[in-house]
């Protein structure tokens, strides 16, 4: 492998006493050091993976670390993102991730850019780097971080975390495959857990952390075979790993320009859609235990309804409701009837209750959707027939029992 970074300037003998430990490594030595204190790397992200990376690549001996992230510690974070502490919270995870930094060595460059990376500033922050760290939570920022990077022709070190799982990968444009040659298309945005909902291991965040660090030190240097071409996957549970070997997609057309990743992942970004009601899962549960009055609209397909359902809930999927389809029933909710719109998590039965709302309809949607309904105790039916919400006609009755 041909090392990313020529050697910066000879080492001081305080800087060589340093790294005593890691020059004395076979095929590491000083020339290796030196081309670590001439690298730029950015990092994305200063939360659970971020808070591992910087600190590991920080002693490592990186020259300069830039660090992404428009995010504050919470009390939430604590437990798996080790470099905040209580004192920090409310604070930027950037500012809280420097102190860590000048903790470890004061010599080190931190360069904070305390913002949300977008396709119009990030191609204008990665032109000060030599290769980027990919340590966000979001498929959004994960496609905008390959993408710019294979525009650039700049190296890609990417991971990701989930309750107890994570993965490691390389992407280099000209080197190997990218990450869209994995994942061509992202997940349907209310099929995607976030750690938020899903729960994360917090010992998994410094295990996938260091691997990414390690993988940016072996590309800086040129030691070692970095992960180009495959995918590390680590299985905390089990204590396993395996991996997966991928090729370049040679009937994928290149990237050519960044795009709206928001609208590209299925993420509702219309500043409108913010206004329409939610209703949480624990209300509905409480209304459907008193017995109140309560319309249910299912906006996914049959075959995820059929999957699994609320009880009562009926289907109008997202399709028919663009199509111009509209729920049977008044559409002010008479009597006291609450309407309630939902999907797997909620994405979908926001974007249905905008426009339901502009078509006169007086609906919430169900924040967080089954997934939360089922987290706070409520029951669902699973494989039943279900019935349509709209007024039932003969290409509609086909679709339901198909």
């Amino acid at each position: 492998m041909i090392p990313l970074v020529e050697p910066g300037p000879s080492l001081e003998p305080e800087r060589i006493t340093r790294y005593s430990r890691q020059l004395m490594l076979p095929g590491f030595g000083e020339s290796a050091q030196r081309r670590l204190a001439a690298a730029r790397v950015l990092v994305i992200g200063a939360g659970g993976l971020g808070s591992t990376i910087v600190p590991v690549l920080a002693g490592s001996g990186v020259g300069t670390i830039g660090v992404a992230d428009d995010d504050v510690v919470e009390l939430s974070n604590l437990h798996r993102q080790l470099s905040h502490g209580v004192e920090d919270i409310g604070r930027s995870k950037v500012d809280s991730l420097a102190d860590t930094v000048r903790a470890i060595d004061p010599q080190r460059e931190l360069i904070i850019h305390r913002e949300r990376l977008t396709s119009e500033n990030l191609p204008v922050i990665l032109e000060q780097y030599d290769l980027i760290v990919d340590g966000s939570d979001n498929f959004p920022t994960r496609y905008l971080a390959n993408d710019a990077a294979e525009l650039a022709g700049t190296p890609l070190v990417w991971g990701s975390i989930l309750r107890f799982h994570g993965q490691v990968g390389v992407a280099w444009r000209d080197h190997g495959p990218t990450f869209r040659d994995l994942f061509p298309s992202p997940p349907p945005a209310d099929e995607t857990l976030s750690c938020e909902l899903g729960g994360v291991l917090p010992s998994l965040c410094t295990a996938i952390g260091s691997l990414m660090a390690t993988e940016v030190v072996k590309l800086v240097t040129g030691i070692g075979e970095p992960l180009m071409g495959r995918v590390l996957f680590y299985d905390a549970l089990t204590a396993r790993t395996r991996e997966i070997a991928y090729a370049t997609d040679d009937a994928r057309a290149p990237v050519s320009e960044l795009i709206d990743y928001e609208e590209f992942c299925g993420i509702q970004s219309d500043p409108a859609s913010v206004d329409v009601d939610a209703t949480s899962a624990a209300e509905l549960l409480q209304w459907m235990r008193e017995r109140r009055s309560v319309r249910l609209i299912d906006v996914r397909e049959p075959h995820e309804a059929r999957a699994r359902r609320i009880p009562g809930g009926r289907l109008l999927p997202m399709g028919r409701l663009d199509a111009g389809e509209s729920p049977e029933g008044p559409a002010d909710g008479a009597a006291g009837e609450k309407i309630v719109v939902y999907c797997e998590r909620d994405p979908r039965s926001r974007r249905a209750a905008r426009t339901l709302t502009d078509r006169g309809f007086r609906v919430t949607y169900l924040a967080g959707g089954i997934q939360a309904f089922v987290a706070v105790g409520g029951s669902v039916v699973e494989g039943d027939a279900v019935q349509d919400a709209a007024s039932p006609g003969p290409e509609q009755i086909e679709m339901v029992t198909s």
